[in-house]
């Protein structure tokens, strides 16, 4: 399969599930076994299998064949180069190529001066009008390239303004942008680009993220904190006539492997081998060149040599514009295709089938559980009202007395119920509060006002990693009050199982562990790139100040919204099955008494209500088993094996 194969068979399957939950969705609701909360999980699912994004991040310094990669991977359909390759720098900012079903095709380019108005790309991407935008004529090959050319563009400008806007200089070119000797340097005219393009690729969710080179990866903090580590997979391109250079090297360290622990998704790419192919070398010369250059690649970046790929990126387009198969095959640009489908699709797939299905299965045990139950009061009432065949009324009497009691007794445990509720509001406040976006404004607001009144570097670190210190308490905090929530409806589930036979397992776990993990590498990242001593010594206190802010607070933020938007999840999820299942007992109390009292006052109605429960049963067993059905088609569509052993296959099992 192609890699356009592998991405079509990846958005059908995506396709394919949603298809399943919305099934279950509308099930629920038809039989009016769901309730706000679960729809609002439902709907979670959806969205994230219709709108799932694929990141692939292209990183390399210049003149390594970057461009020529995506060309020959993406583009060699249109028949040419659709981005420029030419030698020296093509690719100056981030560009992300993408398709937004319903969007028009167009790039859009954030100005670099927006570096001045100290907000990052992620918030200016809400503000259109501080774009420039360039409608796309998809169809013309010549209207692409002069676009994509674009992205280009450069301007020269004074050292004192290129500071200012986040470059580093240097006079030796070294670690920075070296200025001319008329003390100008040039930077790139533009700050990011967001191409829309209507390619089969990008249509089914892929988005390419194309970085520039060291220099002015440093300048955008934002790449390095947040796209680059949140990209599914990064290709790191390299020259194999230039191997593993100094500037490589730090590229490598910094921006591709700096402060990760996860190495999944991370192929290095050694490019440009047709530089090889001389004419005096036979192929296995070749061949036994490529491999000595790939162990070496593999030895000195720490890798394994299954990680690197050689090829032609330049000799693959070339083969594949002018169909030369055996061209395509030396190039070896298939492995490489091969391999990026192989690792990041099924290693995606697996991640939003393992969420989905979390989802899924926990709605489906409750609701599976909940006609467990309805079906047990049922046949508890059949029970009931066969035994009154016969009976006089003092009998009735009796009976109608024995449930008012259960009634009273479960309405006392109400008050405890309620109680819980009252104390379960309070800790959910509390939590919230703790990782509310609030309390980190606050934080970050003071945070801004101890930088900005410090005086001395060792008052700026103190403020920047006390931010840090903040946030970690309120994680701590946060896990303490979920710990206590945890507890507290252990306690309550227990207590109406024991007392009042409701089938409710233990409280899901939640853990604070990934947010605590994502602030370390945030840390890490600030430490390197801020937070050192040449740092803090040769930049002035309100660009430090601006670069801390634009970066580690905003990436900050992001990690707690995340974390909001969890634990509101997981707290809707561990309520859930209680009020679900007292609002059953309480109905099936309410029935039971109000058919008790329908005989007493006409005996003749005994029959007909048990020919109702009988019915009532039937349809609680027709339930189950369309739940079990629609629960094994989810699981079928996303490719996990079908579970057994639900309340339905005991109702059956019992019924036989």
């Amino acid at each position: 399969m192609t890699l356009v194969d592998q991405f079509s068979a990846y958005s059908q399957w995506r396709a394919d599930a949603a298809r399943a939950v919305a099934r279950l969705r509308q099930w629920l609701s038809r039989n009016e076994l769901g309730d706000v909360q679960a729809d609002l999980r439902l709907q979670y699912v959806l969205d994230r299998l219709r709108d799932d994004k694929l990141t692939v991040a292209f990183v390399a310094e210049f003149s390594r064949g970057k461009s020529e990669l995506i060309n020959a991977i993406f583009f060699s359909g249109h028949g040419d180069r659709v981005l420029p390759s030419s030698a020296g720098r093509t690719t100056m900012c981030p560009t992300e190529l993408q398709w937004t079903p319903g969007a028009r095709a167009e790039i859009r380019m954030l100005p670099i001066r927006s570096r001045a108005t100290h907000a990052s790309v992620s918030e200016l991407k809400q503000f259109p009008e501080e774009w420039m935008v360039l409608r796309l004529d998809a169809e013309s090959l010549t209207d692409l390239q002069q676009a994509f050319a674009r992205v280009g563009e450069t301007e020269r400008v004074s050292s004192e303004l290129a500071t200012r806007l986040g470059f580093d200089i240097d006079e030796k070119g070294e670690t920075g942008l070296k200025p001319g000797a008329d003390g100008m340097v040039e930077i790139p005219s533009w700050r990011h680009a967001v191409i829309q393009f209507p390619h089969p690729l990008l249509e089914q969710g892929l988005v390419v993220l194309d970085t520039p080179g060291l220099n002015a990866i440093g300048a955008e903090p934002e790449l390095t904190l947040s796209l680059l580590p949140n990209a599914h997979a990064v290709l790191f391109v390299l020259a194999a006539d230039t191997g593993v250079t100094q500037s490589d090297m730090a590229v490598w360290r910094e921006y591709v492997q700096g402060g990760q622990s996860r190495r999944k998704g991370r192929l290095v790419v050694l490019n440009k081998i047709d530089g090889l192919w001389d004419g005096l070398r036979d192929a296995a010369q070749i061949d036994a060149e490529i491999a000595r250059q790939v162990s070496s690649v593999a030895e000195t970046l720490e890798v394994p040599e299954a990680t690197v790929f050689p090829v032609s990126a330049q000799k693959g387009l070339v083969g594949r514009i002018s169909g030369d198969a055996a061209l395509v095959e030396r190039s070896r640009l298939g492995e490489l295709e091969r391999a990026l489908a192989e690792d990041l699709l099924p290693t995606k797939q697996e991640i939003v089938r393992e969420s989905a299905l979390s989802e899924i299965n926990d709605l489906a045990s409750q609701t599976d559980t909940l006609l467990g139950a309805r079906l047990a009061s049922l046949r508890e009432q059949l029970q009931e009202l066969t035994d009154l065949r016969g009976k006089n009324q003092s009998v009735i009497e009796y009976m109608m007395r024995k449930i008012r009691s259960e009634k009273t007794e479960f309405e006392q445990g109400l008050q405890k119920y309620y109680a819980v509720r009252s104390v379960f509001s309070t800790l959910t406040n509390n939590l919230l509060g703790h990782l509310g976006m609030d309390t980190l404004r606050d934080e970050t607001r003071r945070t801004r006002e101890a930088m900005l009144e410090s005086t001395f570097t060792k008052g700026l670190r103190q403020a920047m990693e006390s931010f840090f210190q903040s946030l970690r308490g309120n994680l701590s905090r946060s896990a303490d009050e979920i710990a206590e929530i945890t507890h507290m409806l252990d306690s309550m589930y227990k207590r109406f199982s024991v007392e009042h036979g409701l089938k409710l397992a233990a409280p899901e776990a939640f853990s604070t562990l990934r947010y605590e993990r994502e602030l370390d590498r945030l840390e890490s990242a600030f430490n390197r790139q801020i937070n050192s001593a040449l740092a803090l010594v040769t930049t002035e206190k309100h660009t430090l100040t601006q670069k801390f802010f634009e970066t580690v607070a905003v990436e900050a933020r992001r990690t707690f919204e995340v974390a909001n938007r969890d634990v509101e999840q997981w707290l809707r999820a561990v309520m859930s099955p209680l009020e679900t299942q007292v609002r059953e007992y309480q109905l099936q109390l309410k029935r039971r008494l109000e058919s008790v009292k329908r005989i007493h006052q006409a005996t003749d109605t005994l029959e007909e209500r048990v020919a109702e429960l009988e019915q009532a049963e039937a349809a609680a067993f027709a339930q189950l088993a369309e739940l079990k059905e629609i629960a094994g088609d989810i699981r079928a569509a996303m490719g996990a094996p079908v579970q057994a052993g639900t309340a339905a296959d005991i109702a059956q099992g019992r019924a036989a």
